[in-house]
């Protein structure tokens, strides 16, 4: 299995993005192949590096096809590669996600749309005590890669907060998220997968925070 992306993964990428038809994209079928098989080995990779550190559930390796009934776009395919992580069991929440495409490469995860349920126990938790999340996000490591979250957000507090609640940036929230990008120089690199491997393993306390405001009732006891 090689782990290592090679330039005609990303060779393939930038040609299809001049070329998103299905003629082209049929002509140059065996390319495509080679390149998802050289992108696979890569996550699978990552996963086993990432095994190491914590339980994953699923791997997912995304479709190139694009779902073209409601959008403007009609142009047939990603011009990415991507991959998503599933932690696994409810005691680890939150997902990691990878994306090569043209340019860049994408590392990211989080909490991407928390149901209305989840979101009010997380801003419960964090409106109770925002301790354990705010050491996570200001961690150098953490700082030093992400900068900070990201992800949608309110305008102002949400309904039954003070706007002058002194954790009303995090209250706003409505995503959770962290990324990190890497040039393409850096993707081809040997080791590039542990880089990977490491980002991920440093959003781990941020999801271990908010897991425990999805779990734990504002008594300390295990939700149903």
């Amino acid at each position: 299995m090689n782990s290592t992306l090679q330039t005609s993964t990303l060779e393939f990428l930038q040609d299809l993005s001049m070329n998103n038809n299905r003629e082209w994209f049929q002509a140059n079928k065996s390319q495509y192949e080679v390149a998802l098989d050289n992108f696979k080995s890569f996550v699978k990779s990552v996963e086993l590096a990432l095994q190491e550190k914590d339980v994953i559930e699923k791997t997912k390796v995304f479709r190139i096809y694009r779902d073209v009934r409601f959008s403007k776009d009609k142009t047939p395919y990603k011009t990415n590669f991507s991959a998503g992580f599933t932690r696994a069991g409810k005691h680890r929440r939150g997902g990691y996600y990878l994306m090569l495409e043209p340019g860049q490469f994408h590392v990211a995860g989080g909490f991407w749309n928390p149901e209305s349920k989840d979101l009010q126990y997380i801003r419960e938790g964090i409106a109770r005590d925002a301790e354990d999340l705010k050491a996570a996000i200001n961690d150098e490591n953490f700082v030093k890669r992400f900068s900070s979250l990201a992800g949608d957000e309110l305008k102002s507090s949400p309904r039954g907060y003070s706007k002058d609640h002194p954790e009303v940036n995090l209250l706003r929230k409505k995503q959770f998220l962290v990324s990190q990008n890497f040039t393409i120089a850096d993707s081809i690199q040997p080791d590039f997968k542990n880089e990977v491997v490491d980002c991920f393993i440093s959003m781990i306390p941020m999801f271990d925070a908010i897991r425990d405001m999805l779990l734990y009732d504002g008594n300390g006891e295990e939700r149903m």
